[in-house]
C-alpha cells in the first residue's frame, strides 16, 4: 500500500471510478495551520482503516466495500466545520481478506495515527436503534463538529479544548516515523 500514490480524498465522492474489493487504507493530512500540521508533507497517516468481507452481512467479495468505506470517511471530513477536504489524501490496497486485520494492526502499531490512537470516533457509524442513540458525541466529533448524526447526540464529557490537548499530547509523546524510502508506483501498475 505504501508504494501507491496518494489520491486526493475528494476524489472518493462518487466522481472517480469505484473499485471492487476489500482491504486496507490510510488517510493523510497535507494542510497547514491546524493541529495536524506536523503530519503535512509526510507519509505518516492521520488514520488507518480496513474494510473486510467478513464484516459484511453478505460476504460478497466483489462488493465495493473498500471504496465505500473511504467514501464514507471523505463525507465525514467534508462535514467537519474546521477541516478542508482538499487537505487530505488516501492510499488503499485491495487484498485477500485474511491479510486485512493483520495489515491494519501493523500500520496502526508502526505509525500510531492520531485518529486511531489519541481521539476516537472518526470511524463510527451513525447510532441505530437499540439505545446507541444516547451514546455521547465522540471525541472526534467534539473536535471536528459538523456530522449531522453527531449533532443529535448528547455532548461529550470532554470539551473541544481538552480533546485538542489530547492531540497535542499525542504529538509530544509519539515519534513521527516516516516509512522507509519507497518510490511510488502508479496505481494502474499494482492492479
Amino acid at each position: 500500500m505504501l508504494k501507491r500514490q496518494k489520491r486526493p480524498l475528494a476524489e472518493f465522492a462518487g466522481r472517480g471510478a469505484p473499485f471492487a474489493g476489500y482491504g486496507i487504507y490510510a488517510i493523510y493530512y497535507n494542510g497547514a495551520g491546524c493541529l495536524y500540521t506536523e503530519l503535512a508533507n509526510t507519509d505518516v497517516p492521520i488514520y488507518v482503516g480496513k474494510a473486510s468481507v467478513y464484516a459484511t452481512r453478505r460476504g460478497d467479495a466483489k462488493a465495493q466495500g473498500l471504496y465505500a468505506r473511504i467514501t464514507k470517511h471523505r463525507a465525514s471530513i467534508g462535514y467537519a466545520e474546521n477541516l478542508n477536504i482538499d487537505e487530505f489524501r488516501a492510499r488503499y490496497l485491495v487484498v485477500e481478506d485474511a491479510f486485512v486485520p493483520m495489515a491494519e494492526a501493523l500500520m496502526i502499531r508502526k505509525y500510531r495515527p492520531v485518529w486511531n490512537t489519541a481521539i476516537s470516533g472518526f470511524g463510527i457509524n451513525a447510532p441505530g436503534q437499540e439505545g446507541r442513540g444516547q451514546q455521547q458525541r465522540s471525541a472526534w466529533d467534539t473536535l471536528h463538529p459538523g456530522r449531522p448524526f453527531a449533532a443529535q447526540l448528547p455532548p461529550n464529557n470532554l470539551a473541544p479544548d481538552m480533546v485538542a490537548n489530547m492531540v497535542t499530547a499525542h504529538f509530544a509523546t509519539t515519534v513521527v516515523v516516516e516509512p522507509d524510502s519507497i518510490a511510488p508506483i502508479p496505481d494502474g501498475q499494482l492492479e
